[in-house]
């Protein structure tokens, strides 16, 4: 895709749910045109950097919990050792 070819940097920014189901899934079930080139996504929950081992939650939004985000993300995710949050 265009938007996505030859750029250094790619960020998302979407809501983390639709329709009561997540958005960040475990794996794409849409045609890819630009697989592997994100990395970053910004939701209204919180921050993720796409690592080689998967996503890294960097950020919250305010009042959300640990519990929270895993309980409303379908992929697996890891927590950046920088980030402080309620269990």
């Amino acid at each position: 895709m265009d938007l996505v070819a030859g750029v250094r940097r790619v960020v998302v920014l979407m809501e983390h749910m639709a329709g009561g189901k997540s958005k960040l899934l475990k794996r794409c079930t849409l045609p890819l045109t630009g697989a592997g080139v994100v990395h970053l996504v910004i939701t209204d929950l919180g921050v993720f950097e796409v690592g080689s081992d998967g996503l890294i939650l960097v950020d919250a939004a305010p009042e959300v919990t640990l519990e929270e985000l895993r309980s409303k993300t379908e992929a697996r995710f890891s927590v950046s050792p920088a980030l402080k949050l309620a269990a």
